[in-house]
């Protein structure tokens, strides 16, 4: 990606175009990111504005190597992780959720399986969430996840499996081996 790098490059000299150009390429993938850990759509912009911010505040130390959107998401991620933390502690009201998925007029059985998603995903342990979110939800390539997640293809590839088996369980009970 020698676009990123010439786009980093101009970022340190401080053009404002650059950095402008560089949010516009990146926002809406780390947006969707932090919106599928965080079903406050307010709360999950925020975490995306905090995510570029971290970003800028250190690009003096940043040192391009290929992966920029991996680095992102890798802020992105334990930002999220924080929120995730801060959720335990204060869960949010399930009416909040329900109130929101009803705003866009989607049909009551598309608004029940989504909620049943979410809460078998929120049941699943971190390592295989995160998993799930980046393959079906930041629709990234298994070799693109071990790079975000500085993990081996096979165990990206075993947690995935696992969380597959995981949620076949967990949304359909009745078909558990």
């Amino acid at each position: 990606m020698s676009g990123d790098f010439l786009l980093i490059r101009k970022m340190k000299q401080g053009d404002d175009g650059a950095f402008e150009l560089f949010v516009r390429k990146y926002y809406g993938d780390i947006l969707s990111y932090c919106h599928y850990h965080c079903p406050d759509q307010e709360y999950a912009e925020d975490l995306t504005q905090e995510t570029f911010a971290r970003f800028f505040a250190k690009l003096s130390d940043y040192r391009y190597q290929g992966k920029t959107k991996n680095y992102l998401y890798t802020v992105a991620k334990n930002l999220c992780r924080d929120y995730f933390k801060k959720s335990r502690e204060s869960p949010l009201e399930d009416t909040e959720l329900y109130e929101e998925l009803g705003t866009k007029d989607h049909p009551a059985e598309e608004i029940v399986n989504r909620l049943a998603v979410t809460q078998a995903l929120e049941t699943l342990p971190e390592e295989l969430r995160e998993v799930v979110i980046l393959y079906y939800f930041q629709e990234l390539k298994l070799r693109e996840i071990a790079d975000t997640l500085q993990i081996g293809l096979p165990l990206v590839k075993y947690r995935l499996k696992q969380a597959k088996l995981k949620l076949a369980e967990l949304l359909n009970p009745n078909c558990a081996s």
